[in-house]
């Protein structure tokens, strides 16, 4: 069979590489991903391996990678993702990225560094020109005799000295000048106040224009401070304080002509900077263009460089050194492009000896490959989240691309909340290769997109069930006309208009001629949604319906048990397992079966008052009596139904000691072993005399001679297979009673969904019908709103959400644990992943 039915074959295979050619070939084979790598030196710390050096020198380019990755994002640059998918570079071309990544990054250091001391500086001249401008505006010379006198208004511009007394204390005062951050102002003047009282005037005003923060690089209108002090201790007192707050202190001239002098020539400095600056960010903006076109596509190559150097610490070396050996795990139909790469690598290395691989025998269990699409990939999930399978075990995904939607549909079928699901679903498909879609940081939408072509067919699934409950929305729709005529009633009865008047409740009579005219042509009978007993009709339909579709799911899942028995050469199992268990299922519950299926159609509507009860029957048949009052169905069922039972339980012991009679007889005969011959059966078979154990590299000698057998070992095998054999039938016995109860679920569910659909249509949408003139058209939209609001929230969100996990249930439990062990574990060959920035 196909991969998808059953994984491929794989082979435990051994790769023989030329010291010279090994980094090519096993790069080769990373672009194509068909291997598995098996360490072979398991007690080999990771600092003792051979290419232990290389792999630190990939990690020292990824630290530099990652330095020039975090320049990038603080330029405000985001790198993008690699064009194309470059190869993973050899020893010259590697030496030349790390020469290269390097210089950069020591380029990046020195311009970095070099901008912040500029901006530094060029700060600090800025602050210095604010200051000594606020400076001028309190410490200015008086105007000159003649001219107008100032007026004497109180204000903050005013200098803070008497022009009268300037010339008389011009020697005797002194200023400490500077910027501090606004939040430490008042600390800062009350705690000059406390401790200079008296003998200083402070003076603060905001800076015209804000400057960034060196500490934490925020723009802040810093403050300016103009402090004039008598005496040298208070200076000292001042200076410190001013130290103790951050403040940035600058020298303050004492004569005006030193201070206009000093405002020129900061002017000229600044200026100068500027252009500096400017030049700066320039040749910085150009590092970084370099930076972001080579990054990428380096990250890739060092990312690939380290992969292959970490699968070659995994190899071993021969006697000689210059042979390198690898064991893999490689599908068998892949052993032709596995030596294909191989010469390839060869090839680009210029190794004039081909590297080859070679099919080795093992007793291992080796991994399961099951080749998916994006098709079967959502399916595949859903048996891989219950256990990845055996080795060529048969796989459920195949089958429950149709059971599952279906089983989905039978208790989420509405055609109106179908059509919704299906078309969300195909709007996904139809924009699965938008990068927008792909490319999403919601978990829960990842989950919807990787799952959409499962909710497509939910969703188309769910439109024909609801054709078949007829049911959009919770109405019902008339596609085609009633099989029930009510004109043919009133004229074949005595319904009075007295009658009528007492009665508002009226019943069909199928017995009548022509009230019934035969079966509506799909689904039910869109009458039924006005009958007051409307939910006991549905609930006897679809009570039945689960139970019979139940029943063949799980009789379909022991029939995919035979594919096993025959593919692992267990014949005996068809009949000691698959045997007992079938006329175990079938005598009891498939009998069930068969009763409801005659029961409707042996009774018509003119005996249905008088037909029996199958539940009764059924309970009578285990008790092994009979009802005088439930009629039987047939002639002779009592009997029928005694050998059934009597069937049913002698299957038990046979199941239950069947097998591990068969393995203890089979023990016990002497038997001979084929040379090489596979161990499909999963037993421990004994070695031949001078057969090597696997004949692989990673085997000691304890494990040849031992052979994984213990003294005891026929002993504790029939034990160990006795408990299993009877775990599983207990399992099998008891689980046939519980999961055909468990399928009632597709009942419940249905009913539950139906009922709150119509109870959302009548508490909301019906409201909006109510009102006859225009303003019932206005009300209609706030509630249709509401309606489709809590329509998606709770019917398609919610009760959508709980069948998934209900019909997942039954196909983990109640499905795949007639034939599906899943105890295997995945092929993860090894290949170079996409490269991905976060």
């Amino acid at each position: 069979m196909g991969s998808l039915f059953r994984s491929e074959e794989v082979c435990l295979a051994q790769l023989f590489l030329q010291s010279a050619s090994a980094y090519s070939c096993i790069s080769e084979l990373g672009e194509r991903g068909l291997l598995e790598f098996r360490d072979l030196n398991p007690k080999v710390s990771p600092f003792q391996r051979r290419f232990v050096g290389e792999v630190r020198r990939c990690e020292e380019m990824e630290k530099t990678f990652t330095f020039l990755q975090q320049e990038l994002r603080a330029a405000g640059r985001v790198p993008g993702p690699c064009p194309e998918s470059p190869r993973a570079p050899v020893a010259r071309e590697a030496l030349r990225v790390q020469e290269q990544s390097e210089q950069l990054a020591q380029e990046l250091r020195e311009v970095t560094r070099s901008r912040a001391s500029l901006r530094g500086d060029l700060r600090d001249l800025r602050q210095y020109l604010h200051v000594l401008r606020e400076g001028q505006r309190f410490t200015s010379l008086p105007a000159p005799l003649g001219s107008p006198p100032r007026p004497r208004a109180l204000s903050e511009r005013e200098p803070i000295l008497d022009p009268s007394l300037h010339q008389h204390l011009e020697r005797k005062i002194n200023f400490v000048a500077g910027v501090i951050h606004p939040w430490r102002v008042t600390a800062f003047e009350r705690l000059l106040w406390r401790a200079c009282r008296g003998y200083l005037v402070a003076s603060f005003v905001e800076m015209p224009e804000p400057m960034e923060d060196p500490a934490t690089g925020e723009s802040i209108t810093w403050v300016i401070f103009l402090i004039s002090y008598w005496g040298e201790q208070i200076g000292q007192k001042i200076r410190k304080i001013s130290n103790c707050f951050h403040c940035q202190v600058y020298l303050y001239p004492e004569s005006e002509a030193s201070r206009t002098d000093t405002i020129t020539k900061l002017h000229g400095q600044i200026q100068e900077l500027s252009v500096t600056l400017e030049e700066t960010e320039k040749y910085l903006a150009e590092v970084l263009d370099k930076v972001a076109v080579a990054l990428p596509t380096w990250r890739v190559q060092v990312q690939k460089m380290k992969a292959v150097y970490l699968i070659l610490n995994q190899c071993s070396f021969d006697v000689t050194e210059k042979c390198l050996i690898a064991e893999v795990w490689c599908p068998v139909q892949d052993l032709t492009q596995v030596q294909d790469a191989l010469r390839q690598g060869s090839y680009q290395s210029g190794s004039s000896v081909e590297c080859f691989v070679q099919r080795i025998p093992t007793s291992e269990s080796p991994p399961t490959l099951i080749r998916t699409n994006k098709f079967t990939a959502g399916f595949q999930s859903i048996v891989d989240a219950y256990g990845v399978a055996s080795y060529q075990e048969v796989n459920p995904a195949p089958y429950a691309i149709v059971t599952f939607p279906f089983i989905f549909a039978i208790m989420f079928g509405d055609v109106g909340h179908g059509l919704l699901m299906f078309l969300f679903a195909l709007w996904m498909v139809l924009y699965e290769d938008s990068p927008r879609l792909r490319q999403g940081t919601n978990e829960i939408w990842l989950t919807f997109f990787e799952g959409r072509y499962l909710i497509l067919l939910m969703g188309a699934f769910s439109i024909y069930t609801g054709f078949i409950y007829n049911e959009c929305f919770s109405k019902a729709t008339a596609i085609f006309p009633s099989a029930w005529s009510v004109a043919t009633m009133a004229n074949h009865s005595s319904w009075s208009s007295a009658y009528l008047a007492t009665h508002p409740s009226l019943t069909l009579d199928p017995n009548v001629t022509g009230v019934f005219q035969g079966p509506y042509p799909f689904g039910i009978d869109p009458i039924w949604s006005l009958a007051t007993n409307h939910l006991n009709f549905l609930n006897s339909f679809k009570m039945k319906m689960s139970v019979v579709l139940g029943i063949i799911h799980m009789g379909f899942g022991v029939v995919l048990g035979v594919f096993n028995h025959v593919h692992f050469q267990q014949q005996h199992r068809l009949v000691l397992e698959f045997l007992p268990e079938m006329i175990f299922l079938l005598a009891l519950f498939g009998y069930l079966v068969f009763l409801i299926f005659y029961k409707w159609i042996k009774f018509s509507a003119a005996d249905s008052r008088v037909a029996p009860s199958i539940l009764i029957h059924f309970i009578d048949m285990f008790l092994f009596t009979s009802n005088a009052e439930n009629l039987p169905l047939y002639p002779g069922q009592v009997p029928v139904q005694t050998v059934l039972v009597v069937l049913a339980l002698a299957s038990v012991p046979v199941l239950l000691l069947g097998t591990p009679l068969y393995q203890w007889c089979r023990q016990r005969a002497p038997r001979t072993v084929r040379p090489g011959a596979a161990l499909a059966t999963g037993e421990q078979e004994p070695l031949l005399e001078g057969q090597e154990a696997g004949n692989s590299v990673n085997a000691t000698m304890e494990d040849v001679e031992s052979g994984g057998h213990s003294p005891d070992a026929k002993h504790l095998d029939f034990a160990e297979i006795f408990m299993h054999q009877a775990i599983h039938t207990i399992e099998y016995c008891l689980g046939c009673v519980s999961n055909t109860a468990s399928y009632l679920r597709l009942w419940a569910l249905s009913l539950a969904h139906a009922q709150l659909s119509e109870v959302l249509w009548t508490m909301v949408m019906r409201n909006g019908f109510v009102g006859l003139s225009y303003v019932g058209g206005v009300v209609l939209v706030p509630v249709f709103a509401a309606f489709a609001v809590l329509t998606v929230a709770i019917l398609l969100v919610m009760e959508g959400l709980s069948a998934f996990l209900h019909a997942l249930r039954l196909h983990w439990v109640e499905f795949q644990n007639k034939f599906y062990v899943g105890a295997g574990y995945k092929l993860c060959p090894f290949a170079f992943a996409p490269d991905t920035w976060e």
